[in-house]
């Protein structure tokens, strides 16, 4: 399903329980909205073009901008403020998806041997 959004177009390629996978095009000078994920991880390969991912860091006051070209790659963690622009007519895929957490046992007890 492809559907227009004001600095392009995104295709939804798959989404599934654990992900979801975008096609996006959009051309120079092309912004999307500044916003974050609370849980997803977003990430971006680009196909062809030139794109600026800028993330607002929450630990320190700092904006960081990174210029990905083609068969680069990048991600933004979840609870980050992030956004794009293309710098060139752009064609790049969009990544989503929940890490699991290894970490994620609560323990009342040590157990024990018999």
């Amino acid at each position: 399903m492809i559907s227009g959004k004001v600095w392009g177009e995104t295709e939804l390629i798959e989404a599934n329980h654990a992900l979801e996978f975008h096609r996006i095009e959009t051309t120079k000078g092309g912004v999307c909205s500044k916003h974050k994920h609370e849980f997803k991880w977003n990430g971006f390969y680009v196909e062809k073009g030139k794109f600026l991912i800028r993330v607002w860091q929450n630990d320190y006051d700092l904006v960081d901008e990174t210029v990905l070209v083609e068969g680069q790659w990048t991600k933004v963690k979840p609870g980050v403020y992030h956004q794009f622009e293309a710098l060139e007519d752009t064609t790049a895929f969009e990544v989503y998806w929940a890490e699991f957490n290894h970490n994620d046992i609560v323990r009342e007890d040590v157990g024990y041997a018999k």
